[in-house]
């Protein structure tokens, strides 16, 4: 009788009051500090009076693909968000459905800014603004993999039912993440896509 109530007692922590949420905090400001410094790198080289003519190498980069891949992140939170709350009105099928969405949309994004780095007419080592796109863009990717492993991780724990209305702090803490990674997206897209169209460069 025991093994049985043991077998479907949910294992998620309670809401935000796991040790988890405040780790995941810390490693927020820690990768947030990181994304500053690079972006401020980029700012100050393209101020530059040397920049002129490199910043943005070859004129300012097509903005339509970027622009599909922001909304494309920026729908997969959404989609995460609605899941989380979902789960808090014990709504496991949303919750399922809605990490499911965010990680499938994370992965298109991933395949997205690939091909889109294939398509740049210059390499890594070309000129300080190419090794700062790759390296910065490059960076982003990485942390979106990892999003979009921890939200697949969360759909799979999900479909199986550990978590429930009120043992859910692995949800709120994959889904921080997950936010943060599309908000510096948006940070990423505003330096190197809208910046040169508002005439910010050297």
């Amino acid at each position: 009788m025991a093994e049985r109530l043991q077998q479907h007692l949910p294992v998620g922590a309670m809401d935000t009051r796991a040790s988890g949420w405040w780790a995941m905090i810390f490693t927020v400001f820690t990768e947030a500090s990181l994304f500053v410094y690079l972006l401020f790198s980029y700012y100050y080289l393209a101020v530059q009076p040397h920049a002129s003519g490199t910043f943005p190498e070859g004129g300012p980069p097509p903005i339509g693909i970027a622009s599909l891949n922001t909304a494309i992140l920026l729908l997969s939170s959404v989609a995460v968000g609605w899941a989380q709350l979902g789960i808090e009105h014990n709504k496991k099928w949303r919750l399922v459905i809605g990490l499911g969405i965010g990680a499938l949309l994370g992965s298109i994004f991933l395949a997205i800014q690939w091909f889109e780095w294939g398509d740049r007419p210059f390499g890594l080592s070309s000129t300080p603004y190419s090794s700062l796109y790759f390296v910065i863009t490059g960076f982003h990717m990485a942390h979106v993999v990892v999003g979009v492993l921890i939200l697949l991780a969360l759909t799979w724990w999900s479909k199986l039912g550990y978590f429930n209305s009120r043992r859910f702090a692995h949800i709120h803490i994959g889904a921080l993440y997950w936010h943060f990674v599309d908000a510096v997206w948006i940070a990423v897209f505003f330096t190197f896509y809208i910046t040169p169209l508002l005439g910010l460069k050297a």
